[in-house]
C-alpha cells in the first residue's frame, strides 16, 4: 500500500498550473486541501484522515456517495448509445417523464448540465415569452453565475440593497435590469412593481434560500408573490436548484402549494452527476426555438446518457417508499437541530438553531430570523469557527458564515449524536477562547 500523501504538496502544484489551485473558488478553504475518496457519509483526505460529510459538495449528494444505484446506471449508459447529440433517447424521455409527474409546475421539462444553466434558461426564457426586460430578485438568493443574476448574494450592510455585483467583468447593463427586493417582505416587492411593473418580466426566488443558510418563507409570502406576478402578468421562477428533490420529491412548491411558471432544479438530481434541468408550464415552455418559439435553446451535452442515467436512478431511490428516503433524513435532520438548541440554550450562546429536512444551520443572534437584514446581526466569526473547528475534528463543513450543512440517506442516528458530542465540545471550547461576540469573520 502506498504511504499516505501531502495533502499540501499536491495543493502546491496545483497553484502552480490551476489558478488558486482549485477549479471552483469556493474550494479554496485551506487545510485539509485535497480529497482522494468518498463513500457513504464519509469523505477521506489525501493524508488518509476521514471526515464525516455534511457539505455533500454544497447539497448535490442526498444518497450518500457512491450510491451502488446511481453508478451501476451510469455503468451502463456508458456502454449504451453514448453521447450522439442528435434526436432523443429513451433515457432523456424517461427523465422528463419523471419530472414532470413529479413537480407540480411541470408540463415540460429541458435537460441542462448544471444549476446556473437552468438559470439562464429560464431568465431568457421569461424575458423571452414577455417582451419586458426587467427581473427581481432577492438579497441573500444565489442564482448561479449568469451575469444577469451575478449580485447581491452574500452582502456587506454597506452594499447590501444597492450596486453588489458578484464578479468584476459584469457589463452594467447585464444587472441593472435585475431587481433586488427583501425575503419574507411584499411590501419591497410590490414599491418595485408599482415603479417598473409593466416590465418585469418575471420574480425569480430560492423558495427557502440556502445560499445564506435556511430563510424560512411565510407561507402568505409565497401566495403574494404568486398573486402579484400574475396581476402584472409576470412570470413566478422558483430555483429549486437546491430545494429541489431534498425536501420532497416535487420540491419545495410540493410542500408549500404554491406554482410556479417555471422551476429550475438540479444540485442533487444526480447525486454527484453533473445534470439539472428546467420545467414549466406547455404555455410558457413552447418559447423555446426547439418548439418553433424565439428562445435559443442550445447545448450540446444536454440530456448526456451519463446524466439522464444518474437522475432517473436518484428519482427512482427517492420516490422508493421502501427506502424512505424523505422520513429517514427529516427525522436525523430534527435529531440533530433539537439537539443544538439543547446545546446552545444549555451553554447560554445566542442561537436560532433552524433548517427543514435535511438541512440544519446554525446562526449566532438573538431574535427571530425572516430576511436578509436579520442575517446582518449573525456572528460571522463564530460561524465560520464553529463550523472549521467542526471540520477540524472530523466533520466536514464549509468553513464560513452562512454555509448549510446537509444529511444524506447514507448518515445514522449514530452520526448524529456522535456529531452533537464534537459540536458540544467545539462549544464550550470556543465559549472558554472567547470567540463569541466578535463580529464578523
Amino acid at each position: 500500500m502506498n504511504p499516505p500523501a501531502d495533502p499540501r504538496s499536491i495543493a502546491a502544484r496545483a497553484e502552480q498550473i490551476i489558478p488558486g489551485g482549485v477549479n471552483s473558488a469556493t474550494r479554496a478553504i485551506g487545510a485539509p486541501w485535497t480529497f482522494t475518496s468518498a463513500q457513504g457519509a464519509t469523505v477521506t483526505d489525501a493524508a488518509g484522515r476521514d471526515y464525516l460529510d455534511y457539505h455533500a459538495a454544497f447539497g448535490a449528494i442526498l444518497l450518500g456517495h457512491g450510491d451502488e444505484r446511481v453508478a451501476s446506471a451510469v455503468t451502463d449508459a456508458t456502454r449504451g448509445a453514448g453521447l450522439v447529440g442528435l434526436g432523443i433517447t429513451e433515457l432523456e424521455l424517461r427523465l422528463a417523464e419523471l419530472v414532470v409527474d413529479a413537480i407540480p409546475s411541470a408540463d415540460m421539462m429541458i435537460a441542462t448540465m448544471s444549476g446556473s444553466e437552468s438559470v439562464l434558461q429560464a431568465v431568457r426564457l421569461a424575458r423571452g415569452a414577455t417582451g419586458r426586460r426587467f427581473l427581481v430578485k432577492f438579497q441573500g438568493c444565489f442564482h448561479g453565475s449568469f451575469d444577469a443574476v451575478a449580485r447581491n448574494v452574500i452582502s456587506t450592510p454597506e452594499r447590501a440593497y444597492g450596486w453588489d455585483p458578484s464578479s468584476a467583468g459584469i457589463l452594467e447593463d447585464a444587472l441593472s435590469h435585475t431587481l433586488v427586493a427583501e425575503f419574507n417582505d411584499l411590501d419591497s416587492v410590490r414599491q418595485l412593481f408599482a415603479q417598473y411593473g409593466d416590465d418585469i418580466a418575471a420574480v425569480i426566488l430560492e423558495p427557502v434560500p440556502h445560499n445564506v443558510g435556511a430563510l424560512l418563507p411565510e407561507q402568505s409570502f409565497l401566495e403574494g408573490l404568486r398573486e402579484i406576478t400574475r396581476d402584472h402578468g409576470s412570470l413566478l421562477i422558483f430555483d429549486e436548484v437546491i430545494t429541489g428533490f431534498r425536501h420532497a420529491l416535487g420540491g419545495y412548491q410540493e410542500l408549500c402549494g404554491v406554482t410556479p411558471d417555471l422551476t429550475t432544479f438540479g444540485k442533487a438530481m444526480g447525486n454527484g452527476i453533473g445534470v439539472a434541468g428546467l420545467a414549466g408550464s406547455r404555455e410558457v415552455m413552447s418559447n423555446f426555438s426547439s418548439a418553433g418559439g424565439p428562445v435559443m435553446l442550445a447545448g450540446t451535452f444536454n440530456g448526456n446518457a451519463v446524466s439522464m442515467a444518474a437522475a432517473i436512478a436518484t428519482i427512482e431511490v427517492l420516490a422508493d417508499p421502501q427506502v424512505g428516503f424523505y422520513d429517514h433524513v427529516r427525522r436525523l435532520g430534527d435529531r440533530m437541530r433539537e439537539g443544538l438548541r439543547s446545546i446552545t440554550s444549555d451553554l447560554g450562546i445566542p442561537a436560532v438553531v433552524t433548517g427543514i429536512g435535511s438541512v440544519f444551520v446554525t446562526y449566532f443572534l438573538d431574535g427571530e430570523v425572516r430576511g436578509y437584514r436579520d442575517l446582518m446581526r449573525n456572528d460571522d466569526h463564530a460561524y465560520a469557527t464553529f463550523h472549521r473547528r467542526m471540520l477540524d475534528s472530523g466533520f466536514l463543513m464549509y468553513p464560513m458564515a452562512l454555509k448549510r450543512n446537509h444529511i444524506s440517506l447514507a448518515h445514522t442516528a449514530a452520526d448524529i449524536d456522535r456529531t452533537l458530542d464534537a459540536a458540544s465540545t467545539v462549544l464550550r471550547g470556543m465559549q472558554r477562547d472567547g470567540e463569541f461576540g466578535r463580529g464578523a469573520a
